[in-house]
């Protein structure tokens, strides 16, 4: 047998060739991911009599042109966590980090699991736009998240303490309570120079437009706190300029990943396990996709099992000593993705499960 280890980095690759001794057959190379070089080594490829297994890391989106290329070439290719390849790593006595190295060690590591290894097998189309656009959302929501922060910079600056009594909310930011707030006072300055009377009539006017009808007894509160508070930029012209600005960039990255979310929803509600995903207590209509973009092809799984330890819910060993000494904790070494998405399923399931039982704790 002949293993190729690839060692994937941008735009080319390390290839390290091994005999089934484990002896080198060719001397490691560069291959740069492009037609010409790569068709250099499907041509060497091909020359072999001997059985070839491909091997390589994970590793975000840079292998997916070595991988197309030599799947369509109809070669063996599987794949392999780098986490696991750290850890094969650190049996060895000496720990040098080349790439010609990396590519050896992960040639080595296919020689000695081949009877382990799976070659890789192209998903329906519908799992890999899902988990496509998982991505693009998760990166939405991190810069929905970015820009709040600096919102929430810029507020205490006009607005302090606005946002105990108006959380700040972006779930549809037209219809907003705290968005509209915001973007049409701007600061407690413009508040107090409005008036009590003046200013609780604007505010009812603006609770009505908004989805928060029965936050109208809020202007009360809202105009103390302005009349009390100290703004230390609240006329500063250029502060309530980038205050304006922050508050559409929060809408704008909150309208992207609603639209995002849309679009997962229509191809999630094409596959037939989605309606069995939905029936899970604490799985709603943003979060189901998630999962399911995370899972992909749940068929790919022999057991429940096998699942769990796809999430990386591995159970901690026994241990004789006391608890307080080693605690005993589930150790997560899953992926991030269906990792936090198993953190927000717990965090709905058990927010319901308290509503329901204390439901006075959760009034608004």
């Amino acid at each position: 047998m002949i293993a190729v280890g690839i060692d994937v980095s941008k735009s080319k690759s390390t290839v390290a060739i091994l005999n089934s001794d484990g002896s080198l057959r060719i001397k490691p190379y560069d291959m740069k991911h492009n037609h010409p070089e790569m068709n250099a080594l499907i041509n060497y490829l091909n020359e072999l009599d001997e059985p070839i297994i491909i091997l390589m890391e994970y590793t975000g989106h840079y292998h997916y042109p070595v991988l197309k290329k030599l799947t369509d070439e109809h070669f063996p290719v599987c794949l392999v966590n780098p986490y696991q390849m750290k850890k094969y790593g650190d049996t060895e006595l000496r720990r040098s980090k080349t790439d010609k190295k990396d590519a050896i060690r992960i040639a080595t590591y296919a020689l000695e699991k081949s009877y382990q290894l799976v070659p890789y097998s192209v998903d329906d189309q519908k799992y890999v736009d899902l988990k496509m656009l998982s991505r693009q959302y998760s990166q939405r929501m991190s810069t929905l998240t970015i820009n709040k922060v600096y919102l929430a910079n810029l507020l205490d600056q006009t607005m302090p303490g606005i946002t105990s009594i108006l959380p700040l909310r972006s779930r549809d930011p037209e219809t907003s309570l705290s968005m509209m707030f915001i973007k049409k006072y701007k600061s407690f300055d413009y508040i107090c120079k409005m008036g009590k009377s003046r200013f609780l009539d604007s505010y009812s006017r603006l609770v009505k437009k908004s989805r928060n009808r029965n936050a109208s007894h809020l202007g009360l509160a809202i105009y103390e706190l302005a009349t009390s508070s100290i703004t230390t930029n609240g006329e500063n012209e250029y502060t309530v300029l980038a205050q304006t600005q922050c508050i559409d960039l929060v809408a704008e990255a909150q309208r992207s990943a609603d639209c995002i979310i849309a679009q997962m929803q229509t191809i999630a509600e094409t596959l037939p396990e989605y309606k069995i995903l939905r029936n899970m207590p604490g799985v709603g209509e943003r979060l189901g996709p998630l999962i399911l973009a995370e899972i992909g092809n749940v068929r790919r799984f022999h057991s429940g099992k096998a699942l769990n330890a796809y999430a990386g819910n591995d159970a901690p060993p026994y241990r004789k000593l006391k608890c307080s000494q080693f605690p005993s904790c589930v150790d997560f070494t899953g992926f991030n993705g269906i990792q936090n998405c198993v953190y927000c399923y717990y965090l709905s399931f058990f927010s319901k499960i308290a509503l329901k039982h204390r439901p006075h704790y959760f009034h608004i």
